[in-house]
């Protein structure tokens, strides 16, 4: 599962009243605890509006996969109705993401196959003749099963999203053929067909 989100850009807009340094960093410091729920968080909107003796906090998150949760609060004291906002989008990410693994969720038969990691020594093209007829024997240095699943690419993306796999390897319930994803480095996902 991912950690930090990539920085992402916080707009506050503040209605009927000038926005000081503290309640800028109160917004940016209670958006980033939001961080480890999933969706990935693209960008994030903070609203504030002052009207007589009420506080309007309202919070819109851009997230990947184009989800977006907002939330907003009304309350005699502005720190109180951010607090309360980033609780209700809280709540809303992790319903979020139960729903989707609910979804989501493959049938035990539909698991049953299993894929073993072999590693082989850095020096195993050296050492083993070309014309030999017999694989080289794997060096083995740690031994996982993998449970291949029948997914759909985006199930496949919010598995790896879930997780904290480096990929996931799945058969294309589409295609019905062996697929593995991963996150790149400029945070898109790239497929392999092996």
């Amino acid at each position: 599962m991912q950690t930090a989100n990539v920085d992402p850009p916080i707009n506050i807009v503040v209605r009927h009243e000038t926005i000081t340094d503290a309640i800028r960093d109160f917004v940016e410091k209670k958006i980033g605890t939001l961080h480890l729920d999933y969706p990935r968080i693209i960008e994030a909107r903070a609203v504030l509006d002052v009207k007589k003796n009420r506080h309007v906090a309202e919070i819109i998150l851009f997230c990947a996969n184009h989800i977006t949760i907002d939330a907003s609060t009304e309350g005699p004291d502005m720190y109180a109705a951010i607090d309360e906002t980033i609780s209700k989008i809280a709540r809303r990410m992790r319903k979020h993401k139960t729903r989707l693994l609910k979804k989501y969720r493959g049938s035990p038969e539909e698991t049953i196959r299993h894929l073993d990691e072999r590693v082989y020594a850095h020096d195993v093209l050296d050492t083993h003749p070309e014309e030999s007829q017999a694989d080289p024997e794997p060096m083995i240095i740690h031994r996982e099963t993998q449970k291949l699943k029948r997914l759909f690419k985006e199930e496949a993306i919010m598995e790896l999203e879930l997780s904290d796999k480096p990929f996931v390897v799945y058969t294309n319930a589409r295609r019905d053929i062996l697929q593995i994803v991963y996150r790149r480095s400029d945070g898109d996902y790239a497929i392999i067909e092996p």
